[in-house]
């Protein structure tokens, strides 16, 4: 059911890319075996995530083909001189083997050891399809979209204190070297979850069984549901309202996107040198092309989730846990692709959805609904806050800047509370272990 499910929305999103005169997912996907990968790196890390299926022995055996294939491309395309401006050299060897396990669990393998390897499998090309699924809702957007909110959200991030102009401000005093170190940092989110999620699945190889929640869920999760809210809330972030657009990193940045100038589309030039003024606020029309991606930031909501599934790894990965989200804050703040009242949806967001998931795993536990149906109530609230009570809460922010904190850290709390309560409880100290049983030997 879920993989039909999973094939209708693909086959819709690639009807509607076609609709706009542009390659769907389904089609780009395809196309990256044999041409140039958008992204050589993610890959890679879906074919680790597939991995986690296999033994040492067959990991090795699936990385030395990998690399093999995407060196026999390397060699077939500098023999015809196939120049190529766009995409990474290396990438097509990962997808081809991640297509060869599952032509070897359809051909050479049943039962159970089919279903997992078909499991690994479908787990790689869901993160690919992914990011796939998400360039096309971008596209769907800018095209259906044609009138942007950005001046209520400006008006309700007064409370907070304009933190994506006070963030911008240190992000241009850092220089190129602070501008690309965090640039990586928001552009690798997917890479970093994959690291948490192969420490999450370790053992899977072992056990031959998937436990029953992990990082991977969510972030699929996250990646299919929070779109939906851009239809309902297009925002295009401070850059593009307010700034110049990616003009405006152009000089200090090494992987800068090439748009069309977004400047005349733009309520004002002020980012992030002057604050934005208080007015009444109301939609303006922006381009067809700049993504309306704003609200809730679902960077903030999936580096979130990695920052809460690292808490129980090592010390390394926690650090790393902590350390991602902290520079994910900092670049979408930074960058002006968010307005602080995006973060603050996007945590919200993030512990409902990882709550649901938990509590679904539970059979619907009652404490768990009760914190879904609150994280739900919260998220709503937030939004239609910043819709109606904009004016209010930048008149106000002494008042309403504490309560948006108070409501995020309110779900938090609840969130920790609530989990705590199902995690095993550790046993006695001094309790004996009860004596093994012939028959359990």
């Amino acid at each position: 059911m879920v993989a039909v499910t999973a094939l209708g929305f693909l086959l819709a999103l690639e009807f509607t890319a076609r609709h706009y005169g542009v390659p769907g997912p389904i089609t780009n996907q395809a196309r990256e075996v044999i041409f140039r990968p958008k992204s050589g790196g993610l890959l890679y890390a879906a074919m680790a995530l597939m991995m986690v299926v296999l033994t040492w022995r067959q990991r090795f055996i699936a990385l030395a083909a990998a690399i093999g294939v995407d060196l026999g491309f390397l060699a077939v395309r500098w023999g015809v001189d196939a120049r190529a401006t766009e995409g990474h050299p290396f990438g097509n060897g990962a997808l081809w083997v991640m297509l060869g396990v599952a032509a070897v669990a359809v051909t050479r393998r049943t039962g159970r050891e089919r279903a997992l390897l078909l499991k690994g499998v479908g787990l790689g090309l869901l993160l690919m399809a992914g990011r796939k699924t998400g360039d096309i809702w971008l596209l769907i957007t800018s095209k259906t979209r044609p009138m942007v909110l950005d001046q209520y959200v400006a008006a309700a991030d007064q409370a907070l204190g304009n933190p994506s102009w006070l963030v911008g401000r240190l992000v241009e005093a850092a220089g190129p070297i602070g501008f690309n170190v965090l640039d990586f940092v928001y552009g690798q989110l997917p890479v970093a979850a994959v690291v948490a999620a192969l420490y999450q699945l370790r053992h899977v190889a072992a056990e031959r069984r998937f436990p029953r929640h992990h990082l991977v869920r969510t972030f699929l999760v996250i990646g299919l549901i929070g779109p939906a809210f851009y239809m309902i809330y297009p925002v295009v972030g401070p850059l593009f309202a307010y700034g110049t657009g990616t003009q405006h990193w152009m000089d200090v940045s090494l992987w800068a996107p090439e748009m069309p100038p977004t400047e005349p589309w733009a309520v004002a030039t002020v980012w992030p040198q002057t604050f934005p003024s208080v007015g009444l606020p109301s939609p303006v029309p922006f381009d067809g092309i700049t993504p309306r991606n704003c609200m809730p930031s679902l960077h903030t909501a999936w580096a979130t989730a990695i920052f809460i599934h690292s808490r129980k790894g090592p010390c390394l990965l926690r650090y790393a846990g902590t350390f991602w989200l902290i520079a994910t804050l900092a670049a979408t703040l930074g960058f002006g692709y968010h307005y602080g009242a995006d973060l603050v949806a996007g945590v919200v967001f993030t512990l409902t959805v990882e709550a649901a998931l938990r509590t679904f795993d539970r059979d619907w536990d009652r404490a768990g609904v009760r914190l879904v149906a609150y994280g739900t109530a919260i998220f709503t609230a937030l939004l239609l806050s910043y819709r109606f009570l904009s004016v209010q809460m930048a008149h106000h922010p002494w008042l309403f800047g504490p309560l948006l904190i108070l409501a995020m850290t309110s779900v938090i709390y609840a969130y920790v509370r609530t989990t705590a309560l199902w995690e095993p409880k550790p046993a006695p100290a001094g309790a004996r272990a009860p004596e093994p049983q012939p028959e359990l030997i």
